[in-house]
């Protein structure tokens, strides 16, 4: 789901102002003991219903069969009181464990909840981030709003290419979300101000609960968090936080004896040279920390200092975490000399003129995992035996492609990275659509001809493109502008330009909703606003904008039809609109006529839904 979606999801219940005060308190150290009520609020409940429907994980069932489809048959009532009566007594059912395959032949281990557990750790999720989000450490990327892979990466260079700092200290935690200590979790978030009481009592349980393993036995963790939790991602955020700060309180955060002025740079990070400066000339060890999750680096300037890092991390991860690091894939890297491995990428620094600059690519894993990939999916193409099907996979492998794009385009050498993808793909490909293939074709797609229509590798089959993956450009990773932060005014600034209805008009569409069609299902009520906001606030006939007396939902194929309240069969139009589709009186229907005054095409539109109502054109 993106940013902007979530960012509209609290203006709509008007929490916004709520998460703000508690991101602002914890930003002065306050601590919390009363987040229950709001966390069982019904406000808070249908947010976390409208921020989990739309994710693919939400139609995966738990132990009990159950997925969000059951869940888009209750009422609000219903599913507000289901939801406070397991809050107000709360017991986690067994969480499935599902085996993903990885690369390297391996499996990672998922543990899937229940989908009311999941709307339980949704609800919980939307209030303990702001709280979290004030206390977390600048360089901290992975499972955190506004924040991505391509700033983690965009640090990495600025030490290297900038700081030149050459040497890193690379740490694999083994097996970090399956060895996470219960009791640390908790004493962290209580020293994070989280302090109610029956809030830290629910999460125990949720760490406690029972795991069905594949083979049908049933497991009862002592440690951990299980991935596939909506949860755990926060939860290893709180615990790796504190080695987050361990580390800057060792360089970055050291009190001089003099007060410096600090700046902040163009790019979003913190200007300290002065501190800087007067550290260098003690004894001290420079390091600075870039995270993603559980996989993080050091950066260091001198070797001695990297490898007394990488003993010092090693125990303090052992003695204060219980954590162990993986020997064979953590070590001091000279990236003068080798590459080092993050997030897929490789990057070593090498010379150009007088200076050291960074040249990174994808990493060796990801090449051939990518390929590995591509290759299947052209098989899929060319298995098809239906055109339609066809023509679906090749939107697939598009997809596969602008993915892999948009993902390593930061990668400084990644024009050759994808050409060595091309060659190992080309024989698949010629092989297996061989006769298919054409040179000529018309693109529809807006974001394929812009990226790809130039490139003379872009071949088509039916009139369908097929993006080239050796055509592609590097691209800088930037930093995240450091006022970009979605619980203060200021910081929502940047992501609001991209939002264009009136959100005035979400408050009240949704407390018409509940005092007027309470027994209308949650999907309606949820699915109607996501169409305004969709529609930008217009009416998908006229195009005018509406106001709130002038919204209606229409049913494209009707309830008494068989229709549903799912999204794709709704559709949000004007008051008139509406009455002129249902009107089969020629006196009202021309009444409608002259009160709107379509032309033609929007006539046609309202042919079309007549048509799927029953009713004839007029």
């Amino acid at each position: 789901m993106t940013k902007q979606k979530k960012l509209r999801h609290l203006e709509y219940y008007d929490l916004q102002e709520y998460f703000d005060n508690l991101y602002a308190q914890s930003k002065q150290g306050k601590s919390f003991t009363n987040l229950m009520k709001v966390i069982s609020s019904e406000e808070n409940i249908r947010l976390a219903y409208r921020n989990i429907k739309s994710n693919s994980g939400s139609h995966t069932s738990g132990t009990d069969t159950l997925n969000i489809k059951d869940i888009e048959k209750l009422s609000v009532e219903k599913l507000v009181e289901m939801m406070q009566r397991k809050l107000a007594w709360y017991q986690p059912k067994p969480v499935k464990r599902v085996e993903i395959p990885k690369p390297n032949g391996k499996t990672r281990p998922l543990g899937i909840p229940t989908i009311v557990d999941r709307l339980v750790q949704q609800c919980i999720l939307q209030v303990l981030e702001p709280i979290c989000e004030a206390k977390f450490y600048e360089r901290s990327n992975g499972f955190r709003p506004n924040r991505s892979a391509e700033h983690a990466m965009a640090q990495c260079y600025r030490m290297v290419q900038k700081q030149n700092l050459y040497f890193v200290v690379d740490v694999d935690i083994k097996g970090f979300f399956d060895n996470v200590n219960h009791s640390k979790l908790i004493r962290q978030m209580w020293a994070m101000g989280i302090r109610d009481k029956q809030l830290i009592c629910i999460i125990k349980q949720m760490l406690k609960a029972p795991v069905v393993m594949p083979d049908g036995e049933t497991l009862y963790p002592t440690k951990g968090t299980p991935q596939g939790g909506i949860l755990s991602p926060l939860l290893a955020n709180i615990v790796l936080n504190e080695l987050d700060w361990w580390i800057s309180s060792q360089w970055e955060d050291m009190l001089t004896h003099r007060e410096y002025y600090v700046s902040v740079n163009n790019n979003g990070s913190l200007n300290k040279s002065g501190v800087f400066r007067t550290l260098r000339r003690s004894a001290l060890k420079e390091m600075y920390i870039v995270r993603y999750a559980d996989d993080f680096k050091i950066f260091c300037r001198k070797r001695s200092d990297a490898n007394k890092i990488f003993v010092a991390v090693k125990k303090w991860l052992k003695d204060r975490l219980k954590l162990e690091i993986s020997e064979e894939k953590s070590k001091v890297v000279n990236l003068k000399k080798h590459y080092s491995e993050f997030l897929g990428f490789q990057f070593k620094t090498v010379r150009k003129g007088r200076k050291f600059v960074v040249r990174s690519h994808m990493s060796e894993k990801a090449i051939k995992r990518e390929t590995e990939k591509l290759k299947e999916q052209i098989k899929e193409i060319a298995h098809c035996k239906i055109k339609d099907e066809e023509i679906l996979q090749i939107k697939r492998y598009n997809a596969m492609v602008i993915g892999i794009h948009n993902y390593y385009r930061y990668a400084t050498n990644i024009s050759i990275d994808c050409m060595k993808i091309q060659r190992l793909i080309y024989r698949v490909m010629f092989h297996q659509l061989k006769g298919q293939l054409k040179r000529n074709g018309s693109i529809q797609r807006t974001v394929i001809n812009k990226n790809y229509g130039k490139s003379r590798m872009l071949r088509f089959i039916h009139q369908e493109p097929i993006c080239p993956i050796g055509y592609v450009q590097t691209q800088n990773p930037m930093y995240k502008k450091r006022q970009v932060c979605k619980y203060t005014v200021e910081g929502r600034e940047e992501i609001h330009k991209n939002l264009k209805f009136d959100e005035s008009v979400m408050a009240v569409l949704h407390m018409l909703a509940v005092a007027y069609i309470p027994s209308r299902s949650i999907a309606y009520m949820d699915n109607r606003v996501s169409l305004y906001a969709a529609q930008y606030g217009k009416c998908a006939v006229m195009g005018n904008v509406l106001w709130i007396n002038e919204i209606h939902c229409h049913h494209k194929i009707t309830l008494s039809q068989g229709g549903t309240d799912e999204y794709k069969n709704l559709v949000i139009i004007h008051i008139d609109v509406h009455r002129l589709i249902h009107s089969v009186k020629p006196d009202t229907i021309q009444v409608y006529l002259n009160k709107l005054k379509p032309n033609q095409s929007q006539l046609d539109k309202i042919n079309k839904f007549r048509s799927l109502a029953g009713n004839p054109a007029i």
